[in-house]
């Protein structure tokens, strides 16, 4: 069975260094500038935009004055700041200290 599982068994995912820069999304959600690598795919970053969006959005529909929004994660931070409809949105993962001589 396990000989069968390992036929099967689908490609691992490559593994992708966290993004660092940002990106402007207009009021339709397009991605308009981006300083962050060319490697990183863009629909991840359009995935980022659309939750960002959409937490602008929902605010916005609960009356609630929301203009920046900051998720923190283990591995990376998310900051994101409304802009009349769009957004600009920092990805910037933790400062990896450099080995001491």
């Amino acid at each position: 069975m396990g000989f069968l599982s390992q036929i099967f068994k689908p490609p691992a995912a490559p593994l992708l260094r966290l993004p660092s820069g940002s990106f402007t999304l207009d009021r339709e959600g397009r991605i308009i500038i981006s300083t962050v690598a060319q490697s990183y795919p863009v629909s991840f970053l359009q995935e980022i935009g659309d939750q960002v969006l959409a937490a602008f959005n929902s605010a916005q529909a609960a009356q609630l004055p929301l203009s920046e929004l900051i998720v923190h994660f283990s591995s990376l931070t998310v900051t994101a700041r409304e802009l009349r409809g769009g957004a600009v949105v920092f990805l910037s993962p933790p400062e990896v200290a450099a080995p001491q001589n």
